[in-house]
């Protein structure tokens, strides 16, 4: 593959500060975020409303774009909330919303805010993406994750012989790392059929991660579905693909994740990003395969259900979980609360509440300004004296390179027992 002569938008999950921090620190070129409204992720922390010009502020400081989510669907009641909120949007200066039902899509387009369609409209063809883009004047849709690499080349091909030149305005974003639902483009009334928790608002308590038996009506038979979870695909990962799908000219890659630890954000960020940095300047060079290998490795540390390629190479038939939990080979344990900084030294005081944590080990640091610090312990002080480690119940002081602030949460790095020297399954080729 030749150099990349335009390098894709990184476009990061932010579902809290914190999360806001690790994505921005990390090298992403956009981030989405969501509000108290029309959020398809009411589960994460979110920001508020008026919350919004200060994570576009943040964003902006960096050069990095900032889009507000506003995908769920909309109930007749809400019609004055779409309009209110799409105010505040403009005014806060958002780059983009995105959203798929007509409602915020007629709103944003009165409102002149740019708007991009959410893949819960399920664009998988050249003729309904020119429909909403001459009706909405829609410029940038985010694919049905059902479309397969050849499918996303003649979707573009379509739109060339329809428009000629302005077809370059038209931009495709795709999915290319994160969680999958069975469903595929989100619409699933499975939840809110069991508990009244509707996944198209958001609210969605995942039954289908369970493991389910079948039962003969007469009830003399019954079985268990095998080691595989039928109903909880394993997350897509593109890495092993990337120069691929990069080759289908996509304007933008989004990371899922807006649920996921601030530690998540930052690994999958920061793989992207070497990866992307690396095709552009390199190509596909010698030490690509490798380079690879090592990020597909830095992925599985974080949560992961197993990897996938989704349909990007044809229909992923049987790649379902065979675990209902994270198949990471890294968790974190939580340490204790951030009590003093010391600039003069650039040392931490920590209070130990709960695991203990020794030299050579490494912590987590995080907070909502702070965003997300690796640190490597490799002193650890009690009253100005060094100690091999640091026990519960005690005050302890750290180096770090940079600054933390009080109340920010200290997690210790520890492998995974179950996962040691098994990582998680490999996306098939």
């Amino acid at each position: 593959m030749p150099r990349l002569t335009a390098t894709p938008e990184l476009l990061a999950p932010a579902g809290s500060a914190t999360a806001l921090q690790a994505a921005l620190a990390a090298g992403c070129d956009a981030v989405y975020f969501g509000v108290d409204c029309f959020n398809m992720r009411v589960a994460a922390e979110n920001f508020r409303r008026q919350d919004m010009a200060k994570v576009v502020g943040r964003c902006h400081a960096r050069g990095v774009a900032a889009y507000l989510t506003l995908n769920t669907i909309v109930y007749e009641p809400e019609l004055p909330a779409v309009t209110a909120v799409v105010r505040q949007a403009v005014d806060a200066q958002v780059d983009a919303v995105i959203a798929w039902d007509p409602a915020i899509l007629l709103a944003c387009q009165r409102a002149g805010l740019p708007c991009h369609l959410s893949t819960q409209a399920s664009i998988s063809n050249s003729a309904t993406l020119l429909h909403y883009h001459r009706t909405f004047g829609i410029r940038r849709f985010v694919l049905a994750r059902e479309c397969s690499l050849e499918q996303i080349v003649a979707i573009r091909q379509s739109l060339q012989q329809e428009l000629g030149p302005a077809a370059a305005a038209l931009e495709i974003e795709v999915f290319a790392h994160g969680a999958m639902c069975v469903s595929v483009s989100g619409r699933c009334f499975l939840s809110d059929y069991q508990y009244g928790r509707s996944g198209n608002r958001g609210d969605c308590l995942q039954p289908c991660r369970r493991k389910y038996r079948i039962m003969d009506v007469e009830g003399e038979l019954e079985y268990e579905l095998g080691e595989d979870y039928v109903l909880s695909p394993r997350d897509l990962c593109t890495l092993p693909f990337l120069d691929r799908l990069l080759q289908t000219g996509v304007a933008s890659l989004k990371i899922e994740g807006r649920n996921r630890s601030p530690e998540y954000v930052d690994v999958v960020v920061r793989a992207y990003r070497r990866a992307l940095d690396h095709l552009a300047a390199h190509g596909l060079s010698a030490d690509w395969p490798v380079l690879q290998a090592e990020l597909v490795e830095n992925l599985k540390s974080v949560y992961n259900r197993g990897f996938s390629t989704g349909y990007f190479l044809g229909r992923p038939t049987g790649d379902w979980c065979q675990a209902p939990d994270s198949r990471a080979t890294q968790r974190k344990e939580f340490v204790g609360p951030v009590v003093n900084y010391y600039r003069q030294v650039n040392a931490a005081e920590i209070n130990v509440q709960g695991q203990p944590f020794a030299v050579g080990d490494e912590l987590l640091i995080q907070g909502p300004t702070t965003g997300l610090l690796r640190v490597q312990v490799n002193a650890i002080q009690v009253e100005h004296q060094s100690v091999p480690a640091a026990r519960q119940g005690t005050h302890v002081a750290i180096g770090v390179d940079r600054k933390v602030r009080l109340h920010d949460k200290v997690y210790v790095v520890r492998a995974t027992p179950e996962r040691a020297g098994t990582p998680a399954a490999e996306p098939r080729p």
